[in-house]
């Protein structure tokens, strides 16, 4: 009987243990292969000694500089990206045209409060695509809320007339940047014309920012066009500061306006892309890609760069590791993402017209920053998938495959065509310290860590290229 007990019991471990490996590699695949492991480790090795991405960050920010829609800088980045697609040797190179919105900023802006007979002035960004003040500027009251919704309460009595400033602070409670981000961002998207519902003839905000310094930060607003379009513009966090400040002592206080940006009929321009193909399922591609447009302001060299010139790096990485792909692997700088997502639209059009088979859609687009996992929105069997390649990876790089993500520009290839989407997910813990903002520079980007995301792509690709979706 006794030697019955101890059977059973070690028949019940056992089927416990057997358990626990079917929930951690749930498919009931074999181990991972250990060929695989040495392949993903060499290509984060490739990836860190050449500094690849590296070097060419260094020229798109420092010899081309900030790539807006449009702009002289978009054009030049679009004919560099080609030529160094075109040098490595990738097999197709192209570019898609795509018409895309042009908005100049202008002169610099000016925003000063006006109080006890003296003159402040506050660092400030246009908002990207605000309309301009009179030539002269404007000056009014201001008036201070934290919410959008503030201004319902107010209604028109205790708005019109005024300029609104929206001072909702990033939100530091959050773990990931992220929520602290999403937390503000709508006072600076959507503030402008909630204020011009109720008679407002400007607004500033606090910018949607994660720091503590005076950089303002820039980015997209959307108007309302059933309302007037007023200007808008994004004060530093230490002037937000101030002007809360200035406003306590007085409450009445004015402030000053000048802005001179300008809208331009739309232009053309390109998506870029360039690729391997696969030598068995040529028709099978899977995309890697960033947008290579940018704001204005500093160099765009996390936002997004470092996501181009990763995908970029991906590529030929497989070209000096002599790895040759079965599935078309295919590098896209998508046009326009910052304000107006055309080129990712135009991508997603064109792949449906000609009949394209996506099997994986990949982004990098939330800095240059360590990577830590991959968000992946994609069938429940593709996530299991890709968890059972986890011990490929080393715990210096990538830790988790998490349900929801992708990023803006192939978002449109998922929505429209049903292609599984998947976004590098980056410590964000600084992202917004440098988002849409003058101090989005080069020497703001790690190498190493840049390189990390650039392995960690690499990797996920040629395991998808190698087993399939």
């Amino acid at each position: 009987m006794f030697r019955m007990k101890v059977y059973r019991y070690l028949i019940s471990i056992l089927l416990i243990m057997l358990s626990i490996s079917l929930l951690a590699n749930p498919e009931g695949d074999k181990a991972p292969d250990p060929a695989d492991t040495r392949v993903v480790q060499s290509l984060f090795r490739e990836a860190l000694v050449s500094g690849e991405a590296y070097k060419l960050l260094d020229h798109l920010c420092n010899k081309i500089g900030h790539r807006l829609s449009g702009s002289e800088g978009a054009e030049k980045a679009v004919q560099w990206t080609k030529k160094v697609m075109e040098d490595y040797g990738f097999d197709n190179v192209f570019l898609q045209e795509v018409m895309v919105p042009h908005w100049e900023r202008g002169g610099k802006e000016v925003v000063q409060v006006m109080s006890a007979g003296k003159t402040m002035d506050l660092s400030v960004l246009a908002i990207g695509g605000s309309e301009p003040t009179p030539a002269q500027g404007l000056s009014a009251e201001v008036l201070e809320v934290q919410y959008l919704d503030d201004l319902d309460e107010l209604g028109e009595a205790g708005v019109k007339g005024k300029i609104v400033f929206f001072n909702r602070k990033f939100d530091h409670s959050n773990f990931g940047g992220g929520g602290g981000y999403g937390g503000a961002v709508d006072q600076r998207v959507r503030g402008a014309s909630r204020a011009a519902k109720y008679g407002a003839i400007g607004v500033v905000i606090r910018s949607v920012t994660s720091a503590f310094d005076d950089h303002p930060h820039t980015g997209t607003l959307v108007y309302n066009d059933s309302l007037p379009r007023i200007p808008a513009a994004a004060l530093g966090f230490q002037s937000a500061d101030r002007l809360t400040e200035v406003l306590k002592e007085e409450p009445k206080a004015k402030l000053y306006m000048h802005i001179s940006s300008k809208w331009h009929p739309d232009a053309l321009s390109h998506n870029v892309v360039g690729e391997l193909k696969g030598s068995e399922f040529p028709d099978e591609i899977i995309l890697v890609g960033g947008h290579l447009d940018s704001w204005d302001v500093g160099q765009g060299a996390h936002d997004d760069g470092s996501g181009c010139m990763q995908s970029i790096a991906v590529l030929h990485t497989f070209q000096k590791l002599g790895i040759k792909p079965k599935r078309t692997i295919r590098a896209v700088m998508f046009m326009n993402e910052e304000n107006g997502v055309r080129g990712g639209q135009k991508y997603a059009d064109l792949a449906g017209e000609n009949k394209e088979n996506h099997i994986l859609a990949i982004e990098s687009d939330a800095g240059g920053f360590s990577p830590r996992g991959f968000g992946v929105s994609a069938p429940d069997a593709v996530l299991d998938k890709f968890r059972s390649w986890l011990p490929h990876f080393d715990r210096n790089t990538i830790l988790f495959f998490s349900r929801g993500g992708g990023g803006v520009d192939i978002g449109p290839l998922h929505r429209d065509h049903g292609v599984p989407m998947v976004g590098l997910s980056t410590d964000t813990q600084r992202l917004f310290d440098y988002h849409h903002a003058p101090n989005d520079v080069f020497e703001a980007v790690n190498r190493r860590e840049l390189e990390l995301g650039t392995g960690a792509m690499a990797a996920l690709i040629y395991l998808v290229d190698k087993y399939g979706m």
